[in-house]
C-alpha cells in the first residue's frame, strides 16, 4: 500500500470500511485523477464523489436508507457505476439484474428485491413492460430516454448533500441474482462486510492510483464486482467496455496501458485465438484475473507465455464462503487445479451424507471465511439448504462442486455435482470427457452433459463447436474420444453446434442442452 495516499491506506488497514468512504479520499488527494473512463467520456474522482453525493441525497429524498433497495437493469454505463456507487453512499442496496432474463423473471427479480425504484434503458424499460405482471418499481432511465422518468431529470430535483449514514458491516452491499441456469434465480445478499473482505483480499494485486483496469464484463455480475471494486477502493482508474469484441478490447488496453482486467475463460479463449493478438502492446498489464468458468490448463500456459504480467485464477461462489486461488505465474505446474485456500479460508470436502472425507478423495467442497453471503434474500429455506455445519458450529458454504485436494493442498475441481452423470451406478465427470475432446486437433470448444438412457439410466453426451476448416465427423469423434476412455465413461452421441449456450459471464447452459437434445432426440437406447 505504500504508493497509496496516508488516508485511504489507513482505511484499508482498518478491520472494516466502506468503498465510499474510499472514493471520498481519492477525491480528496487526488480529484483530477481519472476514476470512470468509456467510450471517449471521462469523469475524475472529485466528480464521481459530487454524483455520488447527488444520488445519494435523491434517494433520501425519496424516501431510501438503511435496509432498502434499487434494482438496475441496464447496459454498462459511467452512469450506471455513479448511480451504484451513490446508492451505496445513501445506505441503499443494489440489485443489479442481468438484461438477458425473461420479462417475467425482471419483474419478479425487481419485486422479490423490494425494490421502488427500476433503473434501466429504453429497451429494457419494453422488456419490464412487456411482463405478464409488470413490476412495481417506477421506471427511470439511465440513457434519458422517454421510456421512464429520465436519470438527468431525476437527479436534477436532488438536495445539495446527502445525509451522513453510518453504514453496518452486516448491512447489505448487494443483492445479486442468481444466473437462472440451475431453475429459478435467487437473491444472494452480500453484506458490506464481505465486499471489504474482497477488497483487503486484492492487496497482493498491485492495484493503486498508477493502476488501470479494463473491464469487459457486465456489471450486474458479481465476477466483475470482483474487480470493479477493489479498483477504485485503491485510486485507480476504471476502462468500461459495454460489450467485448476482440478487436475492441486490444484497442482499449494498448490505448489506456491497461495494467488489470477481469475476463471469463470464453473471452480469454478468443483473445489467444485472434490473429492480431501478438500486434497489439500489451506490455503494461500486470495483473490478469479469472474466475467464473472452467479455466482450461493449456489456455492458461499459452496466456503466460504471451500476456505479460500475472495470472491469477479465483475459484468460489457469489454466495461466499471460501475462495481457492491459483498464482497461475508462480505455480505453472499446478495449472490444472485452482490453487490452494485463501489465507484464512477454511476449504473442506463432504461425501453424500455430509461427513468429511479422508485426504485424496473425492467430495463436495464446503467453504468458511469472512466473506459470506448473509443469506437468500426471503428464503431462509434455500439458505438452510447452502449451509453446513461442522461440529464446532461453524457455518460453512456449499459449493456444489466435487473436487480433490492433492498432496500439495491445490484443488482439482472434477464437476458441478448436479452435472455429475450416475450411468449404470457409475459416476461419469463431464470434465474428465471435455478434457479428452479438448485434445483432438478439430475441436475448438465442448460440453459434455447426462441424458436419460433406456439402458443406463443416464449417459453422456458430447456437443462439439469445431474449429474452422475441420473436417472430423461426428462419428470420427465418437470413435477418437471413445478409444481413450473407459469403459463405463463412454460418448452414447457427439452433437455438432456452431455456438455453445452461454451466459453473459461464459458459464455454458447445460440445462438448455440436455433439455434440447431430450426435446428433440428423446431418451438415448
Amino acid at each position: 500500500m505504500a504508493s497509496l495516499f496516508p488516508n485511504a491506506a489507513t482505511q484499508l488497514a482498518q478491520p472494516f470500511g466502506t468503498l465510499s468512504e474510499l472514493i471520498r479520499a481519492h477525491a480528496i488527494a487526488r480529484p483530477g485523477h481519472p476514476a470512470l473512463i468509456q467510450d471517449g467520456r471521462q469523469i475524475v474522482y472529485r466528480e464521481l464523489d459530487a454524483r455520488m453525493d447527488r444520488v445519494a441525497a435523491r434517494l433520501q429524498d425519496a424516501g431510501l436508507g438503511r435496509g432498502d433497495a434499487i434494482a438496475i437493469c441496464a447496459a454498462t454505463s459511467i452512469e450506471y457505476a455513479v448511480l451504484f456507487a451513490g446508492a451505496l453512499r445513501a445506505g441503499v442496496a443494489v440489485a443489479p439484474l442481468a438484461p438477458s432474463a425473461t420479462p417475467d423473471s425482471l419483474a419478479a427479480m425487481a419485486d422479490d428485491a423490494d425494490a421502488r425504484l427500476l433503473f434501466v434503458d429504453a429497451e429494457i424499460a419494453a422488456k419490464v413492460r412487456s411482463a405478464q405482471a409488470p413490476s412495481a418499481a417506477t421506471l427511470i432511465t439511465l440513457d434519458d430516454s422517454s421510456a421512464g422518468t429520465s436519470f438527468s431529470d431525476w437527479l436534477g430535483t436532488a438536495p445539495a448533500m446527502p445525509r451522513p449514514v453510518d453504514v453496518e458491516p452486516t448491512d447489505a452491499f448487494n443483492i445479486i441474482y442468481s444466473s437462472g441456469t440451475t431453475g429459478t434465480p435467487k437473491g444472494i445478499v452480500q453484506p458490506h462486510a464481505m465486499r471489504w473482505v474482497h477488497v483487503q483480499r486484492a492487496a497482493p494485486y498491485d492495484y493503486g492510483p498508477h493502476s488501470t483496469t479494463l473491464l469487459a464484463t457486465p456489471l450486474y455480475s458479481n465476477t466483475t464486482l470482483v474487480c470493479f471494486v477493489p479498483s477504485l477502493a485503491y485510486g485507480g482508474t476504471v476502462v468500461l467496455m459495454a460489450k467485448f469484441d476482440v478487436t475492441g478490447y486490444l484497442e482499449l488496453a494498448q490505448r489506456h496501458r491497461a495494467t488489470h482486467t477481469m475476463l471469463v475463460p470464453v473471452q480469454y479463449q478468443r483473445l489467444m485465438a485472434a490473429s492480431e493478438f501478438d500486434r497489439y502492446d500489451l506490455g503494461s498489464f500486470r495483473m490478469k484475473l479469472c474466475t467464473s468458468a472452467p479455466f482450461a490448463a493449456t489456455l492458461k500456459a499459452d496466456i503466460l507465455k504471451r500476456w505479460p504480467g500475472g495470472l491469477v485464477e479465483f475459484y468460489g461462489m457469489t454466495e461466499g464462503g471460501g475462495t481457492v486461488i491459483l498464482v497461475a505465474h508462480e505455480f505453472p505446474t499446478k495449472l490444472h487445479t485452482v490453487g490452494r485456500p485463501a489465507p484464512g479460508h477454511d476449504i473442506r470436502l463432504l461425501d453424500d451424507t455430509g461427513r468429511e472425507v479422508e485426504p485424496g478423495e473425492i467430495g463436495e467442497v464446503v467453504g468458511h471465511s469472512a466473506g459470506m453471503m448473509s443469506g437468500y434474500h426471503k428464503r431462509p429455506d434455500l439458505t438452510g439448504e447452502a449451509e453446513w455445519f461442522d461440529q464446532g458450529g461453524r457455518r460453512f458454504i456449499r459449493t456444489g462442486d466435487v473436487g480433490r485436494f492433492d498432496a500439495d493442498g491445490f484443488l482439482t475441481l472434477l464437476d458441478r455435482k448436479k452435472d455429475m452423470i450416475i450411468s449404470g451406478g457409475f459416476n461419469i465427470y463431464p470434465s474428465d470427457l471435455e478434457a479428452v475432446l479438448r485434445g483432438h486437433a478439430d475441436v475448438d470448444d465442448v460440453a459434455v452433459v447426462g441424458v436419460p438412457s433406456q439402458r443406463w439410466g443416464e449417459t453422456p453426451v458430447a456437443f462439439v463447436v469445431r474449429k474452422p476448416s475441420a473436417a472430423a465427423t461426428p462419428q470420427d469423434l465418437l470413435g477418437w474420444t471413445n478409444e481413450r476412455v473407459g469403459k463405463t465413461q463412454r460418448l452414447a452421441r457427439v452433437e455438432f453446434l456452431t455456438a455453445l449456450p452461454r451466459s453473459a459471464i461464459g458459464k455454458v447452459l447445460k440445462r438448455e442442452l440436455r433439455d434440447e437434445f431430450v426435446a428433440k432426440s428423446g431418451p438415448v437406447p
